[in-house]
């Protein structure tokens, strides 16, 4: 079996004012801004939430879970 392809995102844009007041839903910790792969990275959760036409989406059910590689 072959790995699926990780999707290609195109540069994500969010308000830097709105970087600075969100926290992770689960631990209320900060949350990393990765740019690339158009996530808000929280490390204490291990979850990486997306950013849909530059809204973050901070429901943990929608989060992916970070592997040892993230």
């Amino acid at each position: 079996m072959t790995e699926a392809a990780a999707p290609i995102v195109e540069d994500v844009e969010v308000d830097p004012r709105l970087l600075e007041i969100l926290v992770c839903p689960v631990t209320h910790g900060p949350l990393e801004f990765d740019r690339a792969k158009g996530e808000l990275i929280s490390r204490s959760a291990r979850l990486a939430y997306p950013i849909r036409d530059g809204v973050p989406i901070m429901l943990p059910e929608e989060a992916r879970e970070l592997t040892d590689g993230d």
